[in-house]
């Protein structure tokens, strides 16, 4: 029996796969243990992992001083490159500072075999190679590796802001915000396209990491059976690190585009946002969203990685509108591999929405290549493949 401590951001998306992968460790018998902000955790955690509060108090709900690190991604209004520079300025950069003094407290307290760090959270990495635990990273967000490739400058002003801030912490040399033992992609060679072949030998492309979750949102399957008509059943979310006005606007073309018609609609936002909604609209907070997708037709997002993958996992074409971070890459990586339609945020209206659900429904060719994803994916391994990697680096 081993001991594993994942490290991970406040982020939803940059937890779930974790919680996979951590039931799957515990399943095979080892002691794992999470370290962060998330004050969910504690009921998020599957039965039998342990929990490690980050900040300055063990009490995670009633540290509302640490909500701005939660919150600050809410506020964004970036797009594109100034997202990334918002999100590594005024988000990841004072987010590693914060946590790091807590992570290292907390790993020598539980002294794990093996430290796995979200890619987000650098300062994992920096405490274990501080404290000699070997350490494994977690690409949740695959397109940062791309970076590098893609944007060379914007990875050379995010990877100086990180260098700035390992060595502000201490740490000298070389900068260690990656595992040079493995590395975790949360994808697939198909998907990530042709640079897969360059990467080095110890990333490892796992595919989507969703088995083993436990979802807890309350969900009214009933009303979800009846919504009127018999048309398809579609999914549409935007996610949760967008501010109000950008959430407004976007739903506000949703039911321009799709009020009394013959489609069914699961929308993920707060019911308040609108004083009235469709009455083939079906609006909650939160979502089972794993034990929905059997049911669903095809999903609209915004290019989010965890929904996109938990879509093309149960062959489901994907209209797409990415608005910051890696998720305009996503897109682009749905449009090349014919699994989804990309539409512009700034740009698209009701109607072209409208027409690009028709065509990913409709189509026979965009559900064929969804379905050959889908494949693609489930050889991946998923949740076992990604455990077993880990197991390797016990005792290395």
């Amino acid at each position: 029996m081993a001991k594993f401590a994942f490290i991970v951001p406040p982020f939803v998306g940059h937890v779930n796969p974790t919680l996979s992968v951590g039931a799957e460790l515990l399943r095979r018998g080892h002691r794992v243990a999470w370290i962060g902000l998330d004050d969910s955790l504690y009921e998020q955690a599957p039965v039998g992992g342990q929990v490690f509060w980050a900040g300055g108090s063990d009490d995670g709900e009633t540290a509302s001083e640490h909500d701005q690190y939660r919150q600050q991604i809410t506020q964004n209004r970036y797009t594109g490159i100034e997202s990334i520079k918002f999100l590594y300025e005024d988000v990841l950069i004072p987010l590693n500072g914060y946590l790091y003094p807590g992570i290292c407290q907390r790993l020598r307290e539980f002294s794990p075999d093996v430290v796995v760090h979200d890619h987000e959270v650098f300062a994992g990495a920096f405490a274990a190679q501080a404290l000699d635990f070997p350490y494994a990273t977690m690409v949740t967000a695959p397109a940062s590796i791309r970076l590098a490739y893609d944007l060379p400058g914007v990875h050379a002003w995010t990877s100086e802001r990180t260098q700035r801030l390992q060595t502000d912490l201490g740490l000298a040399g070389n900068l260690v915000s990656i595992s040079s033992n493995r590395v975790l992609v949360t994808t697939v060679a198909a998907f990530f396209g042709p640079l897969a072949g360059e990467l080095p030998i110890h990333f490892r492309f796992t595919g989507p990491l969703i088995q083993h979750r436990t979802e807890s949102a309350a969900f009214d399957w009933n009303r979800f059976h009846q919504l009127p008509g018999s048309g398809p059943r579609v999914l549409i979310s935007i996610g949760t690190t967008f501010d109000h006005a950008t959430k407004q606007d976007f739903f506000d073309k949703v039911v321009q585009a799709f009020a009394g018609e013959a489609v069914r609609i699961v929308l993920v936002s707060d019911p308040a946002l609108r004083s009235t909604w469709p009455a083939n609209f079906y609006v909650c907070q939160r979502i089972p969203q794993l034990a929905l997708m059997p049911h669903l037709d095809g999903v609209i997002c915004h290019g989010g990685q965890n929904t996109v993958f938990e879509s093309l996992a149960h062959g489901l074409p994907i209209v797409v509108i990415p608005i910051a971070y890696d998720q305009s890459y996503v897109a682009g990586r749905l449009v090349d591999t014919g699994c989804g339609v990309r539409l512009n945020f700034r740009r698209f209206n009701a109607s072209q929405l409208r027409d690009a659900l028709q065509t990913v429904i409709g189509s026979i060719a965009y559900r064929q290549q969804a379905a050959a994803m889908q494949t693609a994916l489930k050889q991946a391994g998923g949740t076992a493949y990604a455990a077993s990697q880990l197991e390797e680096l016990i005792n290395p």
